[in-house]
Parts: C-alpha cells; sequence; structure tokens
C-alpha cells in the first residue's frame, strides 16, 4: 500500500511545477506588453480640443404693436344684374344678343312686331287729321254765328250750339292726341334695349315665339368691376374696412368699402358689407372671395421665427438666448402667430442675443460660438 502512494506525490508536484511556470511566463508576457503599450502613448500626438458649435444670433428688438389679420368669406357679385323683359305681349321679331355676348348702354336687345301697332297709329293720325278739319270748320261757323247774333240775325241758342261743336272737336282730338302718345308708347316698350354695359346671362326665348307680358327673355350683368358681399363681425371697426384685399383664387385685389348695411343679420349676427374691387380682371360671379381684414393691435414684444420656440414644462414656451457665449432658456407668451412667425412677450431685455435658428442643435448650458446676422 505504501509503495503505491509515492508515484501520486510525484505527479503532482509535477504539476504544481508546470502550473507554476505557465503562470510566471504569462505574468512576463502581459508585463512586456504593458511596458510596449505605455511607450507607445507616450509617443502619440496629443488629441484636439473639441471645436464650439456656432450659432447665429441677432438682438432683440421691440415693438410697440402688431398687425393681425383676419379673414372672412364671402361672395363675388355684379355690381348691377337684370331680367330684361317686354312689358307687352307679341311675336318676337329680333333677338339680338346670344348669351355671354358683351352689349353697350341703349344697344337693342330684342323687338316684337310692331305692325298692328303702327298700323292703328297711322288710323288715327289720319283720325285726327279728319277731326282738325271739322275743327276748323267749327271755328269758322262759331265766328260766323257770333257775328250774326251780335248784328241781332241770330239767336244766342244757334250761338251756343256752334261753341259746343267747337270745344266737342277739340276734345276729340285731344283725345286721339292721347291715343297716339299710347300707340307710340307701346311701340317703344315693344323694344328692350340695354340699361347699362353688360353681358347676356340666360337667354330664355327664340326668335319667332310668343312671348307674354312680363316673360323672361334675358338676364344682363354690368360689366362694371365686381363687388364683393360678405358679413362682418360686430367686433370688427369701420375704420378697418375702409382699404382692405381681397383673395380670389391665389389672387389678391385692393378693395374698399361701398356700403355697410346698418342692420344684423339674424341668423349670423353680422353686419353685410359691399366691397368694390379695384381691378380689371374678370371674375366669375358667384365665385367665393376672402376678405383680408388687418388691425394694428397694441403690445410690447417682438417677431420671432417659429423655428425659435420650444415647447416648455405644462403650456409654457421658450426661447434661447446667449449670455457670454453660454446657452440660456427665457420663458415667452405667444400674443400672435402667423404661418411662419409669432410675436411674444418674455423674459428678456431688449438687445438679447436670440438664436433664431437651429436651437434644436444646443442646450441650456452650453457654450456656443455666436455668429452675428440670424434670420
Amino acid at each position: 500500500m505504501q509503495g503505491k502512494k509515492k508515484p501520486s506525490v510525484l505527479r503532482q508536484i509535477f504539476i504544481l511545477g508546470g502550473t507554476a511556470l505557465v503562470i510566471g511566463i504569462a505574468v512576463a508576457t502581459v508585463s512586456v506588453g504593458s511596458n510596449a503599450l505605455a511607450e507607445r502613448a507616450e509617443n502619440a500626438p496629443a488629441p484636439e480640443l473639441a471645436l464650439l458649435t456656432s450659432v447665429a444670433v441677432s438682438p432683440i428688438q421691440f415693438e410697440s404693436h402688431y398687425t393681425t389679420t383676419r379673414r372672412f368669406l364671402g361672395q363675388i357679385e355684379a355690381t348691377a344684374g337684370a331680367v330684361l323683359s317686354f312689358e307687352l305681349g307679341g311675336h318676337l321679331a329680333e333677338l339680338n344678343v346670344d348669351e355671354g355676348e358683351t352689349v353697350a348702354k341703349g344697344d337693342v336687345i330684342a323687338r316684337l312686331d310692331t305692325a298692328l301697332l303702327e298700323a292703328e297709329q297711322t288710323r288715327m293720325i289720319a283720325s285726327r287729321g279728319a277731326t282738325t278739319a271739322q275743327l276748323t270748320f267749327a271755328d269758322t261757323r262759331l265766328k260766323r254765328a257770333e257775328q250774326l247774333q251780335g248784328d241781332g240775325f241770330s239767336s244766342q241758342e244757334t250761338l251756343d250750339q256752334a261753341r259746343a261743336t267747337r270745344d266737342e272737336l277739340a276734345s276729340r282730338i285731344a283725345e286721339i292726341e292721347a291715343g297716339i302718345a299710347t300707340v307710340a308708347i307701346n311701340i317703344e316698350k315693344s323694344v328692350i334695349r340695354a340699361p347699362f354695359d353688360g353681358r347676356a346671362g340666360a337667354v330664355d326665348v327664340e326668335v319667332a315665339e310668343t312671348v307674354n307680358a312680363g316673360q323672361m327673355v334675358l338676364t344682363l350683368i354690368e360689366t362694371a368691376p365686381p363687388l364683393l358681399r360678405v358679413g362682418i363681425p360686430l367686433s370688427v371697426a369701420k375704420d378697418d374696412l375702409e382699404l382692405v384685399t381681397i383673395e380670389v383664387a391665389g389672387e389678391q385685389y385692393a378693395a374698399k368699402l361701398q356700403q355697410l348695411r346698418p342692420d344684423i343679420d339674424p341668423t349670423t349676427r353680422t353686419r353685410t358689407a359691399l366691397f368694390a374691387l379695384q381691378t380689371e380682371a374678370e371674375l366669375a360671379f358667384g365665385q367665393t372671395a376672402n376678405l383680408m381684414v388687418e388691425t394694428d393691435v397694441a403690445a410690447h414684444g417682438t417677431w420671432v421665427s417659429l423655428d425659435a420656440l420650444q415647447q416648455g414644462s405644462g403650456s409654457i414656451w421658450t426661447v434661447l438666448v446667449v449670455e457670454d457665449d453660454i446657452v440660456r432658456t427665457a420663458a415667452v407668451e405667444v400674443l400672435y402667430q402667423q404661418s411662419d412667425r409669432a410675436f411674444v412677450q418674455g423674459s428678456f431685455t431688449e438687445g438679447t442675443q436670440l438664436i433664431h435658428t437651429g436651437a434644436h442643435r444646443v442646450v441650456p448650458g452650453q457654450q456656443v460660438q455666436v455668429l452675428q446676422g440670424g434670420v
């Protein structure tokens, strides 16, 4: 039993010795590598310092007011429009205008057949001539009767009868004259003339038709500069409406207030205003348009771009400013906002350097390089 234990002890001694040798070799290798790395690190050049972030700033300049632009939807309409018709019925002999055609004031648009009226006029003129001849003879008889009665050769009755005959014929001529004037008026009313310069709208009849009194022949739309009809809230002052801008299909036109009605629409609670557009452009009547009203609001603040605004805690907005090359936070109150900028009041003084753009690239407390001339 003792002879078997001796080889086991020797084997353990060999194993321990081999392990110690391996560990020694590893320690020596690590030591040599560490010395080499340390020497290489000492010989390497020192790293350059990181460059500061550049930000564009501009000094804050306060203003005493800002201008708001309010929009109201309205409709383009003609200055004047009329539905034209005959006061008398009859056979339509002429129609000189087609839909969309331009006419000048006084142009003949349509005419009825007036043959019967003209014949009646001729008959009455002839009747007037015959009655006038009778009146001349009656005047002669009256003068003779007056002379005879003065000489005592004629009775008073004969004189009265001659005078009555003369008066009756004079009245008949007056009646005929009135009839002739009526026929002339009817002939004139058988013609439709353009009441103003305009363009024809819908035409509702054809030549050779028989039209009734009051039946629509066509509509006429005045070609003068169009109007905008729009409802204005009571909060808008009349002085702000004197000169405004109208936007139609992306185009803007100057306009002037023409009328502001004193009554209030019971449904919309607005007052109707009419604006004359100062343009020669042909606009479609019935087209919608935007009325843009500018109003000055007194307030002490400054304009900042929307890029400069950042959402703070809660409902507070902030901007970033630079003080001694260090980024700081300033709380602001937004008073008015446009498409690309806002008018604000804030916890800063005039002349403070404001970061207008690129505020997302820096954080409060960061040191930066300032570039003057922000947008």
